[in-house]
């Protein structure tokens, strides 16, 4: 038996989740066995423990949509991988648990053995998300400015990162005081604190430079900050609503400025608008900077298993400067 973490109602996330013992089911030939190394807990798994995401699981369920693990057995057809390799856990697998059985054909992302493997277990949603964001949008060129809210969270972190790799310039807006330093560790160039002026300052900030792009998690009034800081004629991209309130955006911006909003959802990428070889390019190129060292997000804590509630817990405060991984196996 091995432990793996359940919800069989949705709700407050720590309360619905409870540590079970789970049989590990037999590998069929067309199967592998993975020992899940760390899995982190996202936003979005918060959303799915409470109800709210745009894909909910039939109950009970396992949470947990990405992760990185080591093969400990596969099937006899199994060709593609074998014993010992390091792997991108197939997306939606259910990684809060010791071990996962999976479609050996589904394995895609092979990881290097020598990476960190809690930076791999990232590797599945927020990289490619950033990736999404800065390469579907708008055409951007070496030396054009990016604008995004929340960008001390992991998808800031890689947008920042990715900028720089891409020549891009990135002004970085955060909720609160003293942030400088981590935007700048983190590869961005400029750190504003967001509010109703910040057309103003964003604009003082830059000499003025136009802002094609602008990067938007947070909904309500912040993306109406960030519209004040573009180019007529400029994309809001928003992908999250920390805010837990609409988008807001004056008819002025959208008619008069030609201001557009438009959503970014890597599940739909994944799922609907990309092949199998565009994802493996994608996730190649990022496994790449990963193990280099030129991309990476902050961890703030690891727990294991038996500690599910705190870590749910703790993933859900705000003021968090890093992720929260579960590692499942690693006293085991």
């Amino acid at each position: 038996m091995k432990k793996a973490v359940q919800f069989s109602v949705t709700g407050n996330p720590p309360d619905v989740v409870e540590l079970i013992d789970m049989q590990t089911p037999d590998v069929g030939p067309d199967e592998a066995l993975i020992d899940v190394e760390a899995a982190a807990i996202n936003p979005s798994h918060l959303l799915t423990l409470s109800g709210s995401y745009g894909v909910q699981p039939e109950l009970p369920a396992v949470p947990g949509a990405e992760g990185a693990g080591i093969i400990r057995e596969v099937g006899v057809d199994v060709t593609n991988v074998k014993i010992g390799d390091r792997v991108m856990i197939p997306p939606y697998s259910g990684t809060w648990r010791q071990q996962v059985v999976v479609k050996a054909e589904a394995i895609h992302i092979p990881l290097p053995a020598t990476g960190d493997p809690i930076q791999m277990a990232m590797l599945m949603a927020n990289p490619p998300t950033a990736w999404l964001l800065l390469k579907t949008v708008v055409d951007l060129e070496p030396g054009d400015w990016v604008i995004q809210n929340a960008a001390n969270s992991a998808v800031g972190q890689y947008v920042m990162q990715l900028a720089g790799i891409y020549g891009l310039k990135t002004v970085n807006v955060v909720r609160r005081e003293g942030m400088e330093d981590f935007i700048t560790g983190a590869g961005g160039d400029i750190c504003v604190v967001d509010g109703p002026d910040l057309g103003e300052r964003v604009k003082a900030a830059t000499g003025g430079a136009p802002i094609k792009l602008a990067i938007d998690a947070v909904a309500g009034e912040a993306t109406q900050h960030l519209a004040d800081c573009l180019a007529d004629g400029g994309k809001i991209a928003n992908y999250g609503l920390l805010s837990k309130q609409p988008c807001q955006l004056w008819p002025d911006d959208i008619i008069f400025r030609e201001i557009d909003l438009v959503g970014v959802w890597l599940t739909l990428w994944i799922r609907r608008d990309s092949t199998l070889a565009e994802r493996q390019a994608v996730y190649g190129e990022l496994v790449g900077y990963i193990a280099e060292g030129r991309m990476g997000a902050q961890v703030e804590a690891t727990y294991p298993l038996e500690q599910i509630k705190d870590a749910v817990t703790h993933a859900m405060q705000g003021g968090r400067n890093g992720k929260v991984v579960l590692t499942p196996n690693a006293d085991a």
